[in-house]
């Protein structure tokens, strides 16, 4: 049971302000002739230092992490066209317009909001972004400070340009490891999957009304 009134919202973007990358994954899996959910293996044995976190972070540039990407594809039995994956990652940031409005109630009803998202530079996709960047307070993108979810300390700033404790912050992902972070920082976690369910679970949590035509 919480205690005390929520002050601030802070929003995942891809997957939950913009449509999921994870359909335009597996369609390039499934074109490329790679097993089903390849992608995320490599990420996943990449860890902390593997070529998907160091892009995360702002360490490698796109063509560098296409290059090491690759690699580690090839390594595990499997070519992989990183740049035309981050192409079709890209292709699908589009926003959700009932996020979006979402977005714009909370705002109105005096809430702090924020947006906390893993996403590398990509030529056009920044200036394509600036719009919808534009309708939060603050937008942290983790390789602009060279931290990615699920680190601690990425929560922690994305709380400090809000201005509130984590106590007071509901926080929205489609993943669940990194809702586990934001919960252990002591936030209040929202999963998104079906996005007018989240949308409805936040309603009850802030009391304000934000699935209304």
């Amino acid at each position: 049971m919480r205690e005390g009134p929520i002050r601030a919202v802070i929003f995942d973007l891809g997957g939950v302000v913009l449509e999921s990358p994870l359909p335009a994954i597996a369609a390039f899996e499934a074109d490329a002739g790679l097993p089903p959910r390849f992608i995320s293996r490599l990420v996943i044995e990449g860890g902390d230092d593997g070529p998907w976190a160091q892009l995360e972070r702002g360490e490698l540039t796109p063509a560098l992490f296409a290059e090491a990407f690759s690699a580690q594809g090839e390594a595990a039995g499997h070519a992989v066209d990183a740049t035309e994956m981050l192409r079709l990652i890209a292709a699908t940031a589009v926003p959700r317009d009932v996020m979006v409005a979402a977005v714009a109630r909370l705002r109105t009803a005096g809430l702090r909001v924020g947006a906390l998202t893993n996403i590398w530079p990509m030529p056009g996709r920044d200036a394509d972004l600036d719009p919808l960047k534009r309708q939060f307070d603050h937008v942290v993108e983790s390789f602009r400070v060279g931290m990615r979810k699920p680190e601690l300390r990425i929560y922690e700033l994305a709380c400090r340009t809000l201005d509130v404790s984590p106590a007071d912050a509901i926080f929205l992902d489609d993943l669940g490891g990194n809702l586990r972070t934001a919960r252990a920082l002591g936030m209040t976690t929202v999963k998104v999957g079906d996005p007018v369910a989240a949308l409805a679970e936040l309603e009850r949590l802030t009391g304000v009304t934000l699935l209304a035509s």
